[in-house]
């Protein structure tokens, strides 16, 4: 009789997986005590309640977002930005950079349509400005900051100004110093060759996974600055201009939270200046870890460690400008 080549692996897998649950168990059961009391001090159900609240308010605009983003990305054909972009691009930069406040897309979407713009002929300095407005001025972005703000019109009116500015000030600079033999684009996008349908649901899939994760992380540091960092550490570092603007512009950079999430996030570090607050909103949707990663991947290295320190350093500008006239 022949035997099964993958059976005795098999039987020998499954009591050693019995074992390792079995075990896990009952390390559960026995710290369940300690589990509890830590769960119960003031400092652990400050964090559990600043994570929640954050957590739980950013969470529908993140889905909104990411379903939107995945219908423009797929329905809406490339085609459709090179007519109706101006030929000039010391033009259609701003024109690139205003389309960004009325198509919704978080940053993670953002850089592949970007990529699909250069491809399809458009120029690529209002390429680059639309990759950097559209995560920071789109319809539900405004909203979320609304919300996350509420009483304060001013900050998403802030908010709307310097990103824009920023993202036409990083067209233009790209139109007269960039080089086009540092910008490599994809030859074919991340969906091409799939239905319709399964592009959006993969996109979906992607940017939920990838955002929420990254939300989540963000809500774990918001609420650990709460709880665990001494307040007179925050207090210091607030009590200073240039060091709370920088805290913040570093913060936004390394949490790397989507842009529909962050106005909570930010909303929650009451320690810092509304300007502080402005320059964590405005960097953080143009450059922070995971998108020098993705521009790195899409128009290569080269012109990744070239944008990613002039956005910064004009962001944290027009940001702190933006906050000294309006806030």
């Amino acid at each position: 009789m022949r035997r099964s080549a993958g059976a005795p692996g098999a039987a020998g897998r499954r009591p050693a997986s019995s074992l390792a649950l079995a075990a896990g168990l009952v390390a559960a059961v026995l710290a369940q005590s300690p589990i509890r009391g830590l769960l119960g001090t003031a400092a652990m159900q400050s964090w559990m309640t600043v994570f929640v609240a954050v957590t739980v308010q950013a969470l529908p605009f993140l889905v909104l977002g990411v379903l939107l983003s995945a219908a423009i990305a797929v329905f809406v054909p490339a085609s459709f930005f090179a007519r109706a972009l101006p030929r000039r691009p010391a033009l259609a930069v701003p024109v690139a950079g205003v389309a960004g406040a009325v198509l919704p897309g978080c940053e993670c979407a953002s850089v592949p349509v970007a990529g699909a713009l250069v491809r399809r002929g458009v120029a690529p300095a209002a390429a680059l400005a639309f990759l950097l407005s559209a995560p920071a001025i789109n319809p539900v972005v405004l909203t979320a900051t609304a919300v996350a703000f509420p009483g304060h019109p001013e900050m998403v009116l802030a908010r709307f100004l310097a990103s824009l500015l920023v993202a036409c000030a990083m067209g233009w600079l790209w139109q007269r110093t960039g080089r086009a033999d540092r910008l490599r684009p994809p030859a074919h996008g991340a969906h091409e060759g799939a239905t319709k349908g399964e592009a959006f649901w993969g996109s979906v899939r992607h940017d939920v996974m990838h955002a929420g994760g990254f939300l989540v992380l963000g809500a774990m540091a918001a609420a650990t600055l709460k709880a665990a960092v001494p307040a007179q550490w925050l207090r210091a570092a607030a009590g200073d201009p240039v060091l709370s603007v920088l805290a913040l512009a570093v913060l936004a950079v390394v949490l790397s939270i989507c842009s529909e999430a962050d106005a909570f996030v930010a909303a929650s570090l009451t320690q810092f200046s509304p300007t502080a607050k402005l320059v964590f909103l405005v960097v953080g949707p143009m450059i922070d870890l995971k998108l020098f990663a993705m521009q790195a991947g899409t128009f290569g290295r080269g012109f990744a460690v070239r944008f990613a320190p002039a956005t910064f350093a004009l962001a944290v500008a027009g940001a702190v400008l933006a906050g000294a006239v309006l806030l």
